[in-house]
């Protein structure tokens, strides 16, 4: 083996030395020092023309290609979402910025169960890269204060076994619904996929959007308290819909992401998020009593809880220190009454911010009602017939009222009606689940608010261009909640919430533009080596001058140089670096070194090397040349000394 790794050493050094003797050889005749100048010169020009080829521009060209998609349009995309490029504020204002994300679920066995594994395992790994890139790059470049998520971060959350469901099989009921493709595959992701699965599945989703170097660090803007990352809000994915949702499984859900009926006080307005997933079982024929009771209990104190919240930070905002004041009596703890504490007053009369709603599935609307031009997967159409609302129904840019199996795509009515009358006050909805653009206005049963239905971030969900939704938020109040950023005569309620819709790269077009180099490539590679090879059959025999080397003495009389060598140990150069056949028409006379007439002849006419030599050993002295006008002769006569190459 050393042998062998000896030998090998030695044939790279000796072709290295040929290498660089090719690269940077000159005419012997020239002095010294020109000589020395000559050859760096040749030297520089010889590495410059090795490295500007055609193969190393498109490496070159792919180098730019990558960069480009993997790195700098997820930059770039985010230019003209930039937070002062549309919000339109006073020049005093300092603003609160927030970020909806909707429905990243997470590839899982769950998403593509017909897949190989490997391709299965390729779109996990580049799904998760796009959201990672996306939100990073959303982070850095756009600062939010606050990001909330719209539900469904999981793809197949509802499928993994709880540790507290000890039945691997699920109900007869629940299993006939199910999609004749699935049976089958629920049966081994009930087998296979439990508890541990899901952690890993949680801790995933911490990798891209807990981590601190992936949201630019967790100091918050001016005049806010720090920045909120919320993810509590659950989608049919994560727990199930309706009547089929697994306590289990929704209980895991709210101990590691928090309870999904919540209200939040965030830049003067109240954001109130419902679970509507589990809101949906109540019109089941079975007892779902246990499914629905947590919203209904939230949903009949949701308006005490939103003064409270107001209260709490009114106090904060004119520096009243919180306490919950109580009559200093002793009393069993069992029969005490929490209802009479000072700390709050939940008087109807008291201050309101505006409410937000959060739901991830969309308020019912008719069918048909546009979602408006930002909807990706139909643009409205320019036909069709105005109802007495001046509504133009339009099927294909509208979301469908329909449902099925873990899923329905609008609330009922009932639900929808129900939940704007309990909360109250609900200027604007976001929501999720249909994974495209959807803008409307609702009637006036659903107070006029107006409904935003957000992108998914995921390129996966079936829309080529993912996306966020921005809003910017100004809401000076005084102490007693009262605004003061408009005139106090002003009948209109000021404007308190802006918001925009960013886009996200391409990815399935990123791919394509990928196709269509890798084509590119592999078509220009191929001409070029057949231009190459053409080239290299028209050159021979090749009529060039150069300077032959060699290591023997010669006589000073014109002979042929007939090498005593294996083939192996020379080598021939034209200044091409083409390859030529054993015996060729050698286009060179020879002189002996101590020729100083021909010495004199070579400095005064331009000379091409050649390099041919017999070993690792070369002499100066050994070097000879040739006149060209001595040349141009033999080629008139086209009578030339052959010689072993």
């Amino acid at each position: 083996m050393s042998r062998f790794i000896t030998d090998l050493t030695i044939r790279i050094r000796r072709q290295a030395l040929r290498q660089w003797r090719l690269a940077s050889h000159t005419s012997v005749s020239v002095p010294r020092t020109w000589k020395f100048l000559k050859i760096s010169k040749i030297s520089k020009f010889n590495h410059l023309r090795d490295l500007v080829t055609f193969p190393h521009l498109l490496i070159l060209l792919w180098v730019i290609c990558l960069l480009w998609g993997e790195r700098w349009v997820f930059t770039t995309s985010l230019q003209d979402c930039k937070w002062e490029n549309w919000e339109r504020w006073p020049k005093e204002a300092t603003p609160h910025h927030l970020i909806f994300i909707a429905d990243p679920q997470l590839i899982d066995p769950h998403s593509y169960p017909e897949r190989p594994w490997i391709l299965q395992w390729l779109t996990m790994l580049y799904t998760d890269k796009y959201i990672k890139r996306s939100y990073i790059s959303l982070q850095k470049k756009l600062h939010p204060d606050t990001i909330f998520f719209l539900g469904d971060l999981f793809d197949g959350g509802r499928e993994w076994r709880s540790i507290h469901d000890n039945s691997i099989r699920e109900p007869l009921w629940l299993s006939e619904k199910r999609p004749k493709k699935e049976r089958e595959y629920a049966k081994m992701w009930g087998k296979f996929y439990g508890e541990d699965y899901w952690l890993r599945e949680y801790d995933r989703f911490g990798q891209i959007f807990y981590q601190i170097k992936n949201i630019g660090g967790s100091s918050p803007g001016p005049w806010q308290r720090g920045k909120k990352i919320i993810t509590s809000l659950p989608g049919n994915h994560d727990l199930g819909f309706g009547e089929n949702i697994k306590l289990s499984i929704r209980n895991r859900f709210e101990i590691y992401f928090g309870e999904g009926n919540r209200v939040d006080v965030i830049a003067n307005h109240t954001f109130v998020s419902v679970d509507t997933v589990s809101m949906s079982a109540s019109g089941s024929r079975h007892d779902v009593s246990k499914i629905t009771r947590p919203i209904d209990e939230f949903l009949a104190t949701v308006q005490d809880t939103k003064r409270k919240a107001v209260s709490r930070e009114l106090n904060f905002i004119a520096g009243v220190e919180e306490r919950t004041q109580y009559a200093h009596k002793v009393e069993d703890l069992e029969s005490t009454s929490f209802s009479n504490s000072s700390s709050y007053d939940t008087d109807s009369s008291h201050a309101e911010f505006p409410t937000i709603l959060l739901t991830h599935v969309p308020l019912y609307r008719e069918p048909g009602t546009p979602c408006g031009p930002k909807r990706e997967h139909w643009p409205p159409s320019k036909s069709g017939v105005k109802d007495s609302n001046l509504v133009t129904p339009d099927e294909r840019n509208s979301i469908s009222i329909s449902g099925g199996y873990q899923y329905q795509n609008v609330l009922s009515p009932e639900d929808s009606v129900k939940l704007i009358s309990s909360i109250g006050n609900v200027k604007a909805v976001f929501s999720g689940d249909d994974h495209d653009y959807c803008e409307i206005v609702h009637s006036s049963d659903k107070n006029n608010a107006r409904e935003i239905t957000v992108k998914s971030i995921s390129w996966a969900m079936g829309v080529r261009l993912p996306g966020f939704h921005m809003m910017s938020m100004w809401n000076p109040v005084d102490i007693q909640g009262i605004p003061i950023s408009g005139p106090q005569t002003s009948t209109e309620a000021p404007i308190t919430m802006q918001s925009n819709l960013c886009l996200l790269p391409d990815q399935i077009g990123i791919f394509i533009r990928y196709l269509f180099l890798l084509i590119f490539t592999l078509s220009s590679l191929t001409v070029h080596a057949i231009l190459k090879a053409s080239s290299d059959t028209a050159n021979l025999p090749l009529r060039s001058y150069y300077t032959v080397h060699s290591n023997v003495r010669r006589d000073s009389r014109q002979e042929t140089y007939n090498s005593s060598h294996s083939g192996t140990s020379s080598t021939y150069y034209n200044g091409h670096s083409n390859l030529a056949s054993r015996i060729l028409p050698a286009k060179a006379t020879f002189s002996s070194s101590a020729d100083k007439n021909a010495t004199s002849a070579c400095e005064s006419t331009q000379i091409f090397p050649y390099n041919h030599h017999t070993d690792d050993r070369i002499s100066s002295e050994s070097n000879s040349c040739i006149d060209l006008e001595d040349l141009r002769k033999l080629d008139s006569q086209n009578t030339y000394p052959e010689t072993e190459i």
